[in-house]
Formats: structure tokens, C-alpha cells, sequence
């Protein structure tokens, strides 16, 4: 983006059409008692090399001009300025994770692959709120902490593994790590998305009493149950080499639901790939905020662009007019 600072400046152009037209020779001249002769010699010359002069010269000065209006060149930054949410993400990763009971391009993958493709989508979709990540099996803890930087927030997500914070399931767990980080926070609005695919069986603290804490402190939380309905199936490993498995899918849906009931979120059902992305979707959509975005522009000056071409033009001027263009008194 460029402009002119003093663009008022550009009206002294109009002192160089009148010196273009008006300019002639100047100076004494010879007298000769007839000139026939030399018409004769200049018959067939009709460009005077002088012009080559006074060329560069309105050139030199018009640059100059231009360097007096002050040319800028901006750049254009934006600011975006929300209330923001902070975001905790708290995803099982106990051993369950692993049934093959979801797809991606037609090819049955486990739980935990889907769920982070889904997740990474989400955190793509709001660049302006913090977002941390909570894992948690038999033991729950922060891989990442609440963060504008989802590049890194991407990395421990990607890193994130079946088994990793152990086995079991530790619903209580998870909410009260959440509710740990969350509660001293001053943002508009905190919350908290946690996903499971089992009932919990492990931890010190009971989904409900987690529950109660994070509504004292007023995080919302959302609960997401993954997992088909009836029975799942499972790859392992036998003496007849890897074969499927099949287990019931146990899902302590009446639980999930109070806490999302108990904390003002909502629970949410996903039995494939597709409804896991909308249940997402869904609650991006409602915990937007506007975000009111401020635009500003730097200028930086670029006169010299037109000033040094223009001197150079009047150097090379003079010293044209010293050689065979010089003008003789």
C-alpha cells in the first residue's frame, strides 16, 4: 500500500510545461553575411542533440517533485480483540480408546485417531481463545497447558497415546485437573469439553463431587460419549495371531449427562466419525464471542526512491553539457 504525504506538492509539476515548450537557445550570437551555406549543411538534421538535455533536466525535476510529495509505503496490520474463552480439553486415553469401532476413508481406526483429527479441526477454528489439553486413564494430567499457541498445543495433542496416563478411567480425576486450572482464570467465559468412551472405575474424587466443584466456579463443561451402541470390536493379539475381539461398549451416559446438567454445558453422543465432527461443530458454534478486529497501517518513507534518480539525472546532465553538447557563448 503506498500514498503520497503531500500530495499538493505534485501541482509544481505545472512550472515544467510551460519550461518544456518555451525553452530555446540562449547566449550571443555570430554573425554571418549570409547563412545560406550553412542552411544547406543542416538540411537534412532536424533533431537538435541539445533536446537530450533539457530532457533529463525536466526528468531530474519532476523526480524531485515526487520526492517533495513524500511517498510512503504502509503495511496493514490487523489486531483482533475478543473477551475470549479459555478451553480445556480433556480426552481419554485409557485403554478402551483403542476399539476399531470408527472410520476414516472407509478404514476402521481407533477411537483415539478420530478423536484427535476431530479435535485439531476444532482448535484450527478458534485461533483467538486459549486452549489447553487434559489426558487422563487412571491418572489425569496436563500436557498442555492453556495456550494462544496452537502450533504447540497441535504437537502434545498429536503426541498423545493409548495408555499413556494408564488404563483405566478416571472421570473424577480428569474434571477436578480441569476445574484445578481453570477456576482462579479471569476470562469471559471457561470451559471445559471432556470426552470418554467408558464409566469411570478409578481416581480419588467422584465425577459428581467434580462436577459440583466446577459449578461452584462456574466452568462449564460439555461431556461427549464416544463409541458405537451394542458391541465394539477390538484387535488382539492371540496365539492364532492378531484376530477381532468384540466387547460391549460401556458408556455411563446417565453421569455424563448430570455433569453437563449440573455445570450449564450439555452432553453430546458420538457412534461414528461423522457425528463426532458435528457434536464439535456444535460446540464451537455455541461458544463464540465476537471478535472485534483493528486495523492499522505503518508507513515507512520512500522518498529517496524519486531524490536519488533525480539527482543522478542532473549529474549526468552536467556532465553531458561539458562534452560535444556543451553550449558555445
Amino acid at each position: 500500500m503506498t500514498r503520497l504525504a503531500d500530495p499538493l506538492i505534485l501541482l509544481l509539476f505545472l512550472i515544467l510545461i510551460p519550461a518544456a515548450f518555451l525553452h530555446g537557445e540562449s547566449g550571443a550570437r555570430i554573425r554571418f553575411s549570409s547563412v545560406a551555406g550553412l542552411k544547406r549543411l543542416n538540411a537534412g538534421r532536424r533533431f537538435n542533440p541539445r533536446r537530450i538535455l533539457l530532457v533529463l533536466r525536466l526528468v531530474a525535476l519532476g523526480l524531485m517533485i515526487l520526492a517533495l510529495a513524500r511517498p510512503q509505503a504502509g503495511r496493514t496490520f490487523s489486531e483482533a480483540q475478543s473477551d475470549g474463552v479459555d478451553i480445556l480439553l480433556a480426552i481419554d486415553t485409557s485403554g478402551s480408546m483403542q476399539a476399531l469401532d470408527f472410520k476414516i476413508d472407509d478404514r476402521p481406526v481407533d477411537r483415539l485417531t478420530v478423536v484427535k483429527n476431530v479435535v485439531t479441526e476444532f482448535i484450527r477454528q478458534r485461533p483467538n481463545d486459549r486452549i489447553g489439553l487434559v489426558v487422563f486413564g487412571e491418572e489425569a494430567f496436563t500436557q498442555c497447558p492453556l495456550t494462544l499457541d496452537h502450533g504447540i498445543l497441535l504437537d502434545f495433542l498429536k503426541g498423545a497415546e493409548i495408555g499413556m496416563a494408564g488404563d483405566a478411567t478416571a472421570i473424577g480425576s480428569a474434571l477436578g485437573t480441569t476445574v484445578n486450572r481453570l477456576k482462579d482464570l479471569k476470562a469471559k467465559e471457561r470451559v471445559v469439553i471432556l470426552l470418554t468412551d467408558g464409566r469411570s472405575n478409578a481416581g480419588r474424587i467422584t465425577p459428581l463431587n467434580a462436577a459440583q466443584l466446577a459449578a461452584t466456579y462456574h466452568v462449564k463443561v460439555y461431556t461427549v460419549g464416544v463409541g458405537t451402541k451394542g458391541k465394539a470390536p477390538f484387535l488382539v493379539n492371540t496365539v492364532f495371531g492378531p484376530r477381532y475381539q468384540y466387547e460391549d461398549v460401556d458408556i455411563d451416559e446417565e453421569t455424563l449427562r448430570e455433569i453437563s446438567q449440573r455445570t450449564g454445558g450439555a452432553y453430546f453422543r458420538a457412534t461414528d466419525t461423522e457425528g463426532l465432527k458435528e457434536i464439535y461443530a456444535k460446540i464451537d458454534k455455541l461458544e463464540r464471542f465476537e471478535v472485534k478486529v483493528k486495523e492499522y497501517t505503518e508507513y515507512s518513507e520512500k522518498f529517496h526512491w524519486a531524490l536519488i534518480p533525480g539527482l543522478g539525472l542532473l549529474l549526468i546532465e552536467f556532465l553531458l553539457a561539458q562534452t560535444r553538447l556543451r553550449k558555445i557563448p
